[in-house]
């Protein structure tokens, strides 16, 4: 037979866990990406993206912003907020653009390279509601905040939390991402997001996360340690909260993805293509301003391209035609020669079938447009609108499997199990031969979640469907956490800091 290679695929249990997983591994895609377009098509998008960006512009909504394009070229309106940009001043200032970034996680074992062919898969991100089959669905909150970065740190395949898994809404907003940003610190030992909503919010969490590495006092430009996604306003606008974090982040050498939300027949045109090339036109030219404002920082390209239903508005998810953009969105990237984000998305309003299918279409779409970056890979349910602990182990089981498919396969003498044919002959088993004993423990993929026995067995087991088992699964994860070891003096610095900026009032109410 075609065996795995044994190296890649052993399950261990979690450091003190009781539930069987893959081990910890980064993960790269050996097989080519899929072209959806053909050459010329891709050009006729970023054509149009240009003609978009030089005859129409975007509205940048900061001044200091649009006085930096201005110096570097740019057309600015001298009476209002709106920007064109020439595609000569935007291929400039992208060619300073690095290709791959390293994302240091303060456990070195979790550090990350995003850029060619990685591809690396986070938790849900920003959802206002959380939900379980027990509690039921729920407002964001501390505690719910706190398990699914229990869970999230539990998960060898969460490579990266991407945002707070649930926005905790108990908390007050000046001061939420002091105590957000202090647990990805104290409590995760992976790589994890700050919100670019304004200069202090990033300049605090840039300053929490030099505490936890324990960095001098020159900060953390030496090596990149966090992310954020910046979201333009589409169509075509820029906020200038977003800017003004952006720069601070780019200042400080640390990674900004810019994705523009473009749904098609909403926030863009009703065709796939023509929200493809509004999608580009404000990736390239927010990822243009960084580079303008920092040359060399690390950027990278995002695509949320999808659609809505035009009978309702109502966003879509894991759709054809979010596939095929995820897709496309890959050839874009590429082009640019940028790490891609995409995402694991879906619109069901439970852990049901069409929340897996709909997740499963978006996440092999992200697969094979080879992302290096699958935001919301592990959690998300209704559009985006609640995180779910069981649709995080029924995620984090899929991405199992798909890292799975990731895998290198051996083909050599003792893989093609010649002599174990032999030995067998017509209408014999293979299951005692020694070629099947040496290799009992590995030869397949085994699922975390999945239960591969006959009825009766299920049946006397109590009849648990997935989602059950997934909730099972995750009340045995938050019970076997075990918290990452930090410094004492470092965990201290962090707390102290934060304590501090709170008796300050935290961020001003309009920033």
């Amino acid at each position: 037979m075609v065996r795995r290679s044994a190296g890649n695929r052993k399950t261990r249990k979690q450091s003190g866990s009781s539930v069987n997983q893959l081990a910890w591994r980064p993960l790269e895609n050996p097989y080519p990406p899929m072209k959806v377009l053909s050459d010329d098509q891709i050009e006729a998008i970023c054509d149009t993206a240009y003609r978009i960006l030089e005859e129409v512009g975007m509205d940048i909504l900061h001044d200091g912003a649009r006085q930096m394009l201005k110096a570097a070229g740019a057309d600015v309106d001298p009476t209002g907020d709106r920007v064109r940009f020439d595609r000569g001043l935007i291929d400039s200032a992208l060619a300073n653009a690095p290709a791959e970034v390293t994302l240091h996680a303060r456990n070195p074992a979790h550090t990350l390279t995003i850029g060619g062919n990685r591809i690396a898969f986070g938790s849900v991100a920003s959802a206002p509601n959380a939900s379980d089959i027990v509690g039921g669905r729920r407002s964001g909150n501390q505690r719910d905040y706190r398990d699914f970065l229990r869970i999230g740190q539990s998960l060898n395949i969460v490579h990266f939390f991407g945002g707070y898994p649930v926005e905790p809404v108990d908390l007050h907003p000046s001061t939420r991402h002091l105590d957000c940003i202090g647990d990805f610190a104290v409590m995760t030992d992976k790589v994890y997001h700050a919100y670019a909503l304004g200069r202090e919010r990033i300049a605090d969490a840039l300053e929490i996360t030099r505490l936890a590495f324990g960095c001098g006092e020159n900060g953390l430009a030496d090596r990149t340690r966090i992310f954020t996604i910046i979201n333009t306003s589409s169509p075509l606008r820029l906020d200038g909260v977003m800017i003004e974090g952006a720069f601070e982040m780019a200042r400080n050498n640390q990674l900004c993805v810019i994705t523009p939300f473009t749904l098609s027949g909403a926030m863009s045109p009703v065709t796939i293509a023509g929200a493809l090339a509004q999608q580009h036109a404000e990736a390239i030219a927010g990822m243009a301003l960084l580079q303008i404002h920092a040359p060399g920082c690390p950027v990278a390209y995002g695509g949320f391209t999808s659609n809505v239903d035009m009978k309702t508005g109502a966003p879509a998810f894991g759709t054809p035609e979010n596939a095929r953009a995820a897709l496309i969105g890959g050839q874009l990237a590429r082009r640019v020669g940028v790490p891609y984000r995409s995402s694991n998305v879906n619109a069901s309003n439970c852990a049901d079938a069409q929340a897996t299918y709909e997740s499963q279409m978006s996440s092999w779409a992200a697969l094979m447009g080879h992302a290096n970056f699958l935001m919301h890979g592990a959690g998300w349910l209704e559009g985006g609108l609640c995180a779910s602990f069981e649709k995080m182990i029924i995620d984090a089981e899929m991405l199992q499997a798909m890292s799975e498919f990731l895998s290198p396969l051996v083909v050599d003498e003792a893989s093609l199990g010649f002599e174990a044919v032999k030995d067998v002959g017509p209408g014999g088993h293979f299951f005692g031969t020694t070629h099947t004993l040496e290799r009992y423990e590995t030869a397949f993929y085994a699922p975390m979640l999945s239960d591969w026995n006959n009825f009766e067995n299920w049946q006397d087991r109590g009849s648990k469907d997935a989602t059950q088992r997934a909730h099972e699964i995750s009340r045995q994860l938050l019970q076997d956490y075990q918290a990452p070891p930090i410094d004492k003096a470092r965990s201290e610095a962090i707390r102290d800091f934060i304590a501090r900026r709170k008796s300050e009032g935290g961020v001003a109410e309009h920033s």
